[in-house]
């Protein structure tokens, strides 16, 4: 690891500061692209927000819920018989699937059920799409007693049965999406018609680091408890800071939350996206790798276009990663240079699925899979060092999925 008089990011330690700028920037990408009536309502979040977040009242009261209800902090496990089949880097785990509902999603869900209740609000309204996000508002909503509304592709209610069950045993109505692809962007197109109809009496929680100013920020800052929590702990288990960290990137929440803690480290950062099926148009979901500057659901960040320059088809067999751009911060980070985003394909994600289960007994979210695929490859090419592996959720939606498509894992038995 490079030591710390050698640490070329020591420049990120204001970073936070500054980041976003007021009007909600992220250098060129953020920002709020709203229509004229719910720039109101956006204005009064962001000034709800800049005034709980401040709060002695507010922050004790989230310390408490995250303690008491979301059971944190989430343990960080060194992957050991893992780490040996593969015969190179250590392998650890930041085990947010872990956390009350199965996944990081509730943390900022919480934060955001507690800022809705500051300001008076009735209902939550969201989108989801591998339903992780959908449990975990729904979760808050039934804590909270407020009334909510999901709205979710018919691909996604589908393909994640075992969540929308969730959902609606905890109370939420889930709203079925039929145009387009029917899958997380148009669940998004939808969740915002259905907040202008209701905003003065609703909060619209978007569910990554993605959408206008202030949620990029407003999600970010909720989920790096992930982060701070695990750098803490490795450096308790270790004595040392990690070699590298990883989470995968879809709209980016998981990912930003694990990152925002070592951006000032001597660290190496990798966001793994989803190459889904291959390099095609329509067959990933690799926003960054592939994407050009646009604006989409209310933000400028780095989006997949098709001819026309609209969002592009997408696709990858981890629903929560099927969105046509990335949370604006990425983007930043990006053209900074301060995180190197890489990809993996859906069966390198099946393959992790399956070497963690049958090696460390968890069933990890095929989201996550993709963050574990990727230090599986890390840990081959280095011989020696640590990854931290964001494991954003558990795995238990994807079974049927996984079964279906893959089977039980017979070709990853043990040696």
């Amino acid at each position: 690891m490079t030591a710390d008089f050698e640490n070329p990011n020591k420049g990120f330690e204001s970073y936070l500061q500054f980041n976003p700028t007021p009007d909600g920037r992220f250098g060129k990408y953020g920002g709020a692209y709203l229509p004229d009536e719910l720039i109101p309502a956006f204005e009064e979040i962001t000034e709800a927000y800049n005034t709980i977040c401040n709060s002695a009242q507010f922050i004790n009261e989230l310390r408490r819920i995250r303690k008491e209800f979301q059971g944190r902090p989430t343990p960080v496990y060194h992957c050991e018989r893992l780490s040996r089949k593969i015969g190179g880097a250590q392998i650890y785990l930041k085990r947010e699937d872990l956390n009350h509902s199965g996944a990081h999603k509730l943390n900022h869900c919480m934060g955001e059920g507690l800022l809705a209740k500051f300001m008076g609000k009735k209902k939550l309204i969201a989108e989801t799409g591998a339903g992780q996000h959908g449990v975990a508002l729904a979760t808050a909503a039934a804590y909270f007693g407020m009334d909510c509304d999901i709205y979710m592709g018919e691909v996604d209610i589908k393909k994640q049965a075992p969540n929308v069950t969730r959902m609606k045993m905890l109370g939420a109505s889930v709203i079925p999406v039929s145009h387009g692809l029917r899958t997380l962007k148009e669940a998004v197109d939808a969740a915002f018609e259905g907040y202008m109809k209701e905003y003065n009496d609703a909060i619209y929680c978007i569910g990554s680091c993605v959408g206008p100013h202030p949620f990029p920020m407003i999600v970010r800052d909720f989920q790096s408890v992930v982060g701070y929590e695990a750098r803490d702990q490795f450096k308790e288990m270790t004595g040392l800071l990690p070699e590298a960290i990883c989470a995968c990137v879809g709209g980016g929440s998981n990912s930003m939350g694990l990152f925002t803690a070592f951006l000032a480290d001597p660290v190496d950062i990798y966001g793994v996206e989803p190459m889904g099926r291959g390099e095609k148009m329509g067959d990933n979901a690799a926003s960054i790798t592939f994407g050009s500057e646009g604006v989409m659901h209310g933000f400028n960040s780095l989006m997949l276009k098709d001819k026309n320059g609209e969002p592009a088809p997408v696709y990858s067999c981890a629903s929560g990663l099927d969105y046509p751009s990335v949370g604006p911060e990425h983007a930043y980070l990006h053209e900074l240079g301060r995180v190197n985003y890489v990809s993996v394909t859906d069966d390198e994600a099946v393959e992790a699925f399956f070497l963690l289960c049958r090696y460390e007994g968890i069933i990890p979210a095929i989201e996550s899979s993709h963050a574990l695929a990727y230090a599986l490859k890390f840990a081959r090419e280095h011989k020696t060092g640590t990854i931290l592996v964001n494991l954003s959720g558990r795995g238990d939606k994807d079974i049927d999925y996984i079964y279906e498509n893959y089977g039980c894992g017979e070709q990853f038995k043990l040696d």
